[in-house]
């Protein structure tokens, strides 16, 4: 018995994951023509932001990999493959962002004396 909740733990963990996931990629992008636009400031704030994304995505990313699938679970593991490979195309996504932000902000911001 025990072994059938703790499989259903593992079973409802990896849907949990697998959602999570799956609703942390539908954040918009953000237009890098808008980033001309955008103050010195906001520059920052976005290379932070984007940072962070870059940081939980990966960190969800090595869940899903270090996820345990039960052998009974058929597809289980395609399926935490799939999860894997998508947060590694949106953290790709994120450092091509994250590149144009720090672009933009080294050509149009002066650097601090500090």
């Amino acid at each position: 018995m025990n072994l059938l909740i703790s499989s259903v733990g593992r079973l409802s963990a990896l849907l949990a994951l697998s959602l999570a996931a799956g609703c942390s990629s539908l954040g918009s992008a953000v237009n890098p023509a808008k980033y001309d636009s955008m103050t010195c400031a906001e520059l920052n704030n976005a290379v932070g932001d984007t940072a962070r994304d870059i940081s939980q995505t990966a960190i969800t990313r090595g869940r899903v990999a270090n996820t345990s699938v039960p052998n009974w679970l058929l597809g289980g593991t395609r399926v935490k493959s799939a999860v894997a490979n998508r947060e590694t195309a949106r953290i790709e996504k994120l450092k091509q962002r994250q590149e144009a932000i720090v672009a933009t902000r080294a050509n149009r911001c002066p650097r601090s004396a500090g």
